[in-house]
């Protein structure tokens, strides 16, 4: 029984007829990781949504309850790649909720260290399990051996595109283009 066509394969067609001379093949990975990571995401944030916490929120979150120590919010720009009036912002509104605390740095008055509080490591490791609960079960469909298959490629195109700036590129950084930006 023949599978019926995904939105790729039918877009990949619709630019067939209308530039044939073209190579459209690309679109078959691209347009799929690009689809893929649209639906995943869409999926996922239903999770943090849940949870009270949108996507950057958790991405914050994450990050400070992986770190050893409490953090600058510099550093947090570089773990999140964000700028940093969105990490002040997102800081800011995570404290108001008592997610996590601002301290003065001791060394730099000027500067302050960022921590979760409890109530933070509480709802970051209550999402985070909850979070991959729900990639598993978006994954189920693979078998083990597809998954590892999948990991392995996608952590080479990562690898071959991370830090790079080819033509496609030309003009933004490997960071900006990696933000969307």
């Amino acid at each position: 029984m023949k599978r019926p066509p995904d939105l790729i394969e039918t877009a990949r067609a619709q630019w067939q007829e209308v530039h044939p001379e073209l190579d459209t093949s690309s679109i078959d990975v691209i347009g799929r990781v690009l689809r893929a990571a649209a639906v995943l995401r869409q999926r996922l944030d239903m999770i943090l949504l849940d949870e009270g916490l949108n996507r950057s929120e958790f991405d914050l979150l994450s990050a400070l309850r992986r770190s050893a120590e409490p953090v600058t919010p510099g550093r947090l720009n570089h773990l999140m790649v964000s700028s940093g009036a969105a990490t002040t912002k997102r800081i800011q509104q995570l404290a108001e909720r008592e997610l996590l605390e601002r301290t003065p740095d001791e060394h730099d008055r000027r500067s302050a260290r960022v921590r979760l509080t409890e109530q933070g490591v509480v709802t970051i490791d209550r999402a985070f399990s909850r979070h991959l609960e729900a990639e598993r079960h978006l994954l189920s469909a693979l078998g083990g051996k597809q998954r590892e298959t999948l990991a392995g490629g996608l952590a080479e195109l990562l690898r071959s595109l991370e830090g790079t700036t080819g033509p496609a590129l030309r003009g933004t950084s490997a960071n900006e283009h990696h933000r969307g930006g």
